[in-house]
């Protein structure tokens, strides 16, 4: 068996590269346009940072794994095609800001028509809107040179930072495919992949629309608990309570478990604003204003969440950080990634920076340009954006350091000898509660947690 997946992002080189670990016996490629990210695919400098994603791929490369640009060969040869393109929110047009824009999804369809005889499954694997498949079989019937399609659904639920120990061992994989002989035998041949290391009782079948709406709606639960929990962070600061210790009692009721209930600046990722976005989206096409509304609430009050830990920044600066210098602790969206997609950072950096503040950024993976692109946004350069290589550096002559990704290094820095470097006094905000702000304050610092 031969395996193409088109995409060599986040979801597809993990996916691809457990595959290939998990069933030697399969021939497995992945393909992207971009040459520089397959010539990275093919180094010791992978594009994505996971912990134990490097050795997971050094043991299919040159065995049954491959990276290459070659996409029309890939799906030439290929049995069963994987797509994890891109699909990004829409910045124009008909719903701008909340649908998916599919133009890469609709190219790569028509390309794989295009160059496909015989049968073929084709997987998909992007996050993607309801009825996509529907877009996609439209395509293939009225562009095929005699290939035979079935579409199946089968969307990721990694979390980064996670991927490789949840690709490991799932909690399940969900596969979505038509309720005809051809559509279950295809089901059956994507199931007998995963079954070679995932339990056949955590691979679940539907049909195609319900696998394709479950991704949406995981994300948008899982954001939902995590925006709950920040709101109720505000209450917890003007009303004395612990919103750790709230957490923890409402946790204990196995009716809501505790997972996702940790208050934050804010989440962000790739997906969880996306997928709401499409949801609302969704929900409005079909007349559905109120879920539309619901749903959007929980976006309005995460955007709310990050917007009022800068302010904070700014009030407890005397309500003004113009000429003072804020370091800002972390920039990827969560620990143990490189991702910077919607991350709490950006709007937090952009938000000081617009008060005048000199913004000095310190993040252990993220690249200096990836930081200055993302915060400047294609806007003129400006020396009051800095990024340090250390977070020493970052904090020398601060006014205020505020933590904003929860890397497990900065819960072992050397605080009393930042303070020293500090102007005083010297705040410490914690925008993922993960210090000892006892102690932070018995060092010298005026400490400010969420929902503290």
């Amino acid at each position: 068996m031969k395996i193409c997946c088109i995409g060599a992002g986040y979801v597809g080189g993990p996916t691809m590269a457990m595959i290939a670990a998990k069933a030697p016996d399969i021939e497995v490629t992945v393909v992207d346009m971009s040459s520089s990210r397959i010539a990275a695919w093919n180094s010791d400098t992978l594009p994505i940072y996971e912990p134990g994603l490097v050795e997971l791929v050094r043991q299919g490369r040159g065995r049954n794994l491959t990276f290459s640009t070659d996409v029309k060969g890939a799906i030439r040869a290929a049995d069963i095609i994987f797509v994890a393109v891109n699909t990004p929110t829409k910045t124009y047009g008909v719903g701008a800001g909340r649908a998916a824009d599919l133009r890469f999804i609709e190219s790569v369809a028509r390309t794989i028509a295009e160059v496909s005889d015989g049968r073929k499954i084709i997987v998909e694997k992007s996050t993607i809107p309801v009825k996509t498949a529907e877009t996609i079989k439209d395509i293939l019937a009225a562009n095929s040179r005699g290939g035979r399609f079935e579409v199946l659904s089968n969307p990721e639920f990694l979390a980064e930072g996670t991927a490789v120990a949840d690709l490991l061992s799932p909690d399940r994989v969900l596969i979505g495919g038509e309720r005809t002989p051809e559509g279950q035998a295809a089901i059956k041949a994507l199931a007998d992949i995963y079954a070679r290391w995932v339990p056949r009782d955590r691979i679940v079948t539907t049909n195609l629309w319900s696998s394709e709406l479950s991704k949406l709606v995981a994300n948008a639960f899982l954001a939902q608990r995590i925006s709950s929990i920040n709101s109720i962070s505000a209450l917890c600061e003007a009303t004395g309570a612990d919103v750790d210790e709230v957490a923890r009692a409402v946790g204990r009721d196995s009716r809501v478990g505790p997972k996702f209930l940790k208050a934050s600046v804010g989440f962000g990722g790739s997906c969880f604003q996306k997928d709401i976005l499409n949801l609302v989206y969704l929900c409005e096409h079909f007349g559905l204003g109120e879920v539309a509304a619901y749903w959007e609430s929980v976006v309005k009050i995460n955007d709310w969440q990050k917007g009022r830990f800068a302010r904070g920044i700014v009030k407890a600066l005397f309500n003004s950080a113009a000429d003072k210098q804020v370091a800002v602790l972390g920039f990827a969206f969560k620990k143990d990634t490189n991702d910077t997609r919607e991350s709490a950072a950006i709007a937090i950096c952009r938000d000081l920076l617009a008060e005048q503040a000199r913004v000095v950024v310190y993040d252990p993976k993220v690249p200096a340009e990836q930081i200055r692109r993302d915060v400047l946004n294609g806007g003129p350069d400006t020396p009051r954006l800095v990024v340090a290589s250390d977070p020493y550096e970052a904090a020398r002559g601060a006014h205020a350091i505020a933590l904003v990704t929860e890397w497990e290094e900065f819960k072992g820095l050397d605080y009393a000898r930042i303070h020293a470097g500090m102007v005083k006094p010297a705040f410490l905000f914690d925008g993922r509660n993960i210090l000892d702000l006892e102690r932070m304050a018995a060092i010298g610092f005026r400490t400010y947690g969420i929902g503290k």
